[in-house]
């Protein structure tokens, strides 16, 4: 089914770019990358789903995006029943996110939901949007080996795990191969260059060889051509243009998800603070670290994130196990700060994540991808991007 409008596909026709086809879907090969805490919800996915892309909602923590359950949820004391009602707010925050995201693509492209497998609420989050009818279900921050399992019930709805070379795709592959299910596309994530939290073990493999595209996307042709397997894979990392996409398309990749690019836009999620502290950042300003999970991570050097760096070594040098998180919920499975691990990060992940949101560029914590965006420091409508990613002739092009 072709679920591109009819400007778009113009656009798309006279852009030498092929479409991208997910579960029998014909869409533009632009996947809008989750982004949270509150990034990437119902405005921003709704919004290029409806120019017939795949539109994204981040599960984390949504309840921020909602001011009467965040009344309900933010001052209370700590504690399983208060543990239990954040987790209530923000799977209501979920359904009330799709709704609406669902609303706004009036029929083109398809919603995904984005879930980190490191969150303790990843099966929740999982079983909620599926509940919600949502079109594809994307993991990433770990190997969802059990997704398969969770979405059982639910045939029709694309299973998109995020990985980062050749080899977590082999082994993915396998496992779901062995419960009767393959991935419907697999986002292939060169840490190296994407925001966020990064699929290497630690920094100093970010930027290896083989998570570069012309190594990872032919070696995974290679296994699928090999096994008689036939899954679209997907770049994340750098990618802000027409010539990055045909670059993609050239080496056997259907599509690309790009992140910072759509954070920026009129239609995202995010403060206005937020999109200038990204729109304006410099090369300089971007820093690699380790989170709270472990996981390598891309962002901007705010006075926040520049005083933590300068005092980690103090930090980890008095972390201790907390008895419970004294934000009353567990983000994480597994926490630096929580759970008094010295070897990761030593602070709260939401708490610096929903300050960001609101565009606190003092006390908050901004990923970012390492690579140009498309408009400068200008924040553009969705509209303008896409139609910038499908041009032949470039817009206007600017190094942040």
């Amino acid at each position: 089914m072709n679920l591109i409008p009819d400007d778009m596909a113009m656009l798309l026709d006279n852009s030498g770019l092929n479409s991208l086809h997910i579960n029998g879907h014909e869409l533009l090969p632009i996947i809008q990358g989750g982004m949270g805490v509150g990034i990437s919800a119902h405005r921003l996915s709704g919004t290029v789903a409806g120019y017939g892309g795949v539109g994204t909602i981040s599960s984390i923590d949504l309840r921020r995006l909602h001011p009467d359950l965040m009344a309900s949820t933010s001052k209370l004391p700590a504690g399983d029943d208060t543990k239990k009602l954040i987790n209530d707010a923000n799977l209501e925050a979920l359904s009330r996110e799709i709704r609406a995201a669902r609303k706004m693509a009036n029929g083109n492209g398809i919603l995904a939901v984005n879930v980190m497998r490191a969150v303790s609420e990843y099966q929740p989050y999982i079983t909620r949007s599926l509940e919600e009818g949502i079109d594809a279900i994307v993991v990433g921050a770990g190997l969802p080996l059990d997704l398969p399992d969770i979405a059982k019930d639910f045939p029709n709805v694309a299973l998109i795990p995020i990985l980062s070379d050749a080899r977590g795709v082999q082994l993915v592959v396998k496992k779901w191969e062995k419960k009767g299910k393959l991935p419907d596309a697999i986002i292939l994530e060169h840490p190296g260059i994407a925001g966020g939290h990064l699929g290497a073990a630690k920094i100093e493999d970010l930027h290896h060889e083989r998570f570069n595209f012309e190594n990872s996307i032919p070696e995974c042709l290679e296994f699928f051509n090999k096994n008689g397997f036939k899954i679209p894979l997907i770049a994340a990392g750098g990618i802000s243009s027409h010539t990055d996409i045909r670059r993609i398309q050239s080496l056997g990749g259907a599509g690309v998800q790009i992140g910072t690019p759509f954070a920026v836009t009129e239609e995202s999620d995010a403060n206005i603070n937020f999109k200038k502290v990204l729109s304006q950042a410099r090369p300089e300003d971007i820093v690699e670290f380790i989170s709270v999970a472990g996981l390598p991570a891309r962002a901007v050097k705010t006075p926040w994130l520049d005083k933590y760096l300068r005092i980690e070594d103090k930090l980890k040098g008095i972390a201790h196990k907390k008895k419970r998180c004294t934000l009353s919920f567990d983000c994480l499975v597994q926490c630096g700060l929580r759970d008094g691990n010295a070897n990761v990060g030593q602070f709260c992940i939401d708490k610096q994540l929903g300050q960001a949101v609101i565009g606190n560029e003092e006390k908050g914590l901004f990923f970012r991808g390492a690579g140009i965006l498309p408009f400068g420091d200008q924040i553009r409508p969705v509209k303008d991007l896409i139609t910038f990613l499908l041009s032949k002739q470039a817009l206007h092009e600017a190094s942040v």
